[in-house]
């Protein structure tokens, strides 16, 4: 039995934070932004909204366009770095705004959490029990950014995308294969240091501003574009096709020079490959459903298409899945 999207959805935030808007706060240009990231926007919760709400808007028109109802879900899974709160996991507060009452649990493996999201879910709808899954990826980057970085602060924004996971045929669509690794003595690279058992937060790290995403750019570009390629790879193998038979690339927007780097080196032209971090930025776990669900929703996906699906981030962990479109 294979496992099928029989539904998608996403959520993002009306407000914009522009380069524009970024010349003003740190010391650095439209153009150099454009250049070095390739994003020009990326969108900002409002003081309204968090992860969860972003996320019970991306599930809940997943599972409206699934033409099922809050009932049909048999599990929830959030994938997300930035929770609502650290105690209940954010699946918990989810849950309760689509009026769901099964179980529910957190992935927290930033950029790739996503693809883990639907190799976990698929894995345990393969098992028998469940029928329906609900994988939403939300984050809002905005909250755990210094506004005094510039390496940070140009790079990430806030939304939520999600899919609802349903059993097909051997020979339908699906997840046909997939790849997961990761590298732990590399985690410094990427990571917010204090609010944890290891560093709690106190008044020192608050000034230290140790409670903001920290990360060593050009160390994390060298690794990111090597393990997207060589993840990639490992889901095609096991998929049994090639980059050739691949209609759409759907990346981990993390920076344009990375996905055109990776791209490259997979042998995927720029037609196939779908970017929209111009226009979100980096969402971390939402950036692969977000550009999936923009794509699906423009009629770009079509029935039968092949598609790759790689991310990478924090831990540092990656994954790849190779999926053939379609509903059961």
């Amino acid at each position: 039995m294979r496992t099928c999207i029989a539904g998608w959805g996403a959520a993002v935030p009306d407000g914009r934070l522009t380069n524009a808007d970024l010349e003003a706060r740190v010391e650095t240009t439209a153009a150099w932004i454009v250049e070095r990231t390739g994003i020009h926007e990326r969108r900002v919760a409002a003081d309204d909204e968090t992860t969860a709400s972003l996320a019970v808007a991306a599930g809940a028109a997943a599972i409206k366009r699934a033409g099922c109802t809050p009932d049909d879900i048999d599990l929830l899974l959030v994938a997300t770095a930035t929770p609502e709160q650290p105690i209940p996991h954010t699946g918990a507060f989810v849950g309760d705004g689509l009026g769901l009452r099964c179980g529910s649990f957190d992935l927290n493996v930033g950029c790739a959490g996503f693809i883990y999201g639907i190799i976990t879910g698929s894995a345990l709808l393969q098992a028998g029990h469940l029928r329906r899954v609900l994988v939403v990826g939300a984050e809002t980057l905005s909250r755990v950014v210094d506004p005094r970085d510039r390496g940070t602060c140009i790079l990430f924004g806030d939304g939520a995308a999600a899919v609802v996971l349903a059993p097909a045929d051997d020979d339908g669509p699906g997840i046909l294969g997939w790849d997961t690794g990761c590298d732990g003595s590399a985690a410094y690279l990427i990571g917010i240091p204090a609010g944890g058992s290891r560093m709690p937060a106190t008044p020192d790290t608050i000034d230290e501003g140790l409670q903001y995403i920290k990360m060593q750019g050009q160390e994390v570009f060298r690794r990111a574009v090597r393990a997207v390629v060589d993840s990639a790879n490992l889901a095609l193998e096991r998929a049994g096709v090639t980059t050739a038979d691949i209609d759409w690339f759907i990346p981990h927007q993390a920076n344009l020079r990375i996905i055109e780097a990776a791209a490259h080196r997979l042998g995927i032209d720029r037609d196939r490959t779908i970017v929209n971090i111009d226009r979100f930025g980096n969402t971390s776990a939402a950036s692969i459903p977000l550009a999936m669900a923009e794509a699906a929703d423009a009629g770009r996906l079509r029935d039968g298409d092949l598609l790759l699906m790689s991310g990478f981030g924090a831990g540092m962990s990656w994954a790849s899945a190779v999926l053939r479109w379609g509903q059961a």
